[in-house]
């Protein structure tokens, strides 16, 4: 495609200039200010599967140089993410503030962790996943549509607040057939 539309050389550019293996001090404050990413994963057949993943900014952090953790909150109990993490553990990342707007991806190889001294530094998650990052690079934020963050999902964790019961697990098709906690 790069040759047949003569993108070859601005995107060999590009990945010479913008394509680290490190997290930057700006990568840090960008990624640890966002309150959501996109995570793209694929099970053991290739097939792909994309989650939206929010929290309080801060919920993603950077624990090395090329390394980022977040937490698994409670969810529908399908585990499409973390069953695919499971079975092929490279990922895709993308971090969005829609305000600026700008953009960063991080591509890597993730793993599941439950130790309680990681568990406890999250509030309200099931598991940790970890990133180890191969690839991480800005992009053209150009086509990124300006929206603004009206307030802050009541679901997500945080110190001192207790998310309540969605309304979906109340539904009488579903409430027999949660799990047990």
């Amino acid at each position: 495609m790069q040759d047949r539309f003569d993108s070859r050389r601005i995107a060999d550019r590009l990945q010479q200039i913008t394509m680290h293996d490190e997290f930057s001090e700006g990568d840090r404050e960008f990624i640890e200010g966002c309150a959501m990413f996109f995570l793209a994963t694929a099970d053991a057949d290739g097939f792909p599967d994309c989650s939206y993943k929010g929290g309080m900014p801060g919920f993603v952090r950077l624990v090395g140089p090329s390394s980022l953790v977040f937490p698994n909150y409670d969810g529908n109990g399908q585990f499409r993410s973390l069953g695919n993490i499971l079975v092929n553990p490279n990922v895709a990342l993308v971090f969005v503030d829609f305000d600026t707007p700008n953009r960063l991806r991080v591509h890597g190889v993730a793993s599941m962790h439950d130790d309680p001294e990681l568990l406890a530094s999250f509030d309200g998650t099931q598991l940790v996943v970890r990133v180890d990052a191969t690839r991480i690079f800005p992009n053209c934020p150009r086509y990124i549509h300006r929206m603004h963050l009206d307030e802050y999902s009541t679901y997500a964790p945080r110190p001192g607040h207790v998310p309540p019961e969605p309304e979906w697990k109340r539904m009488d098709v579903f409430k027999d057939h949660l799990p047990n906690r």
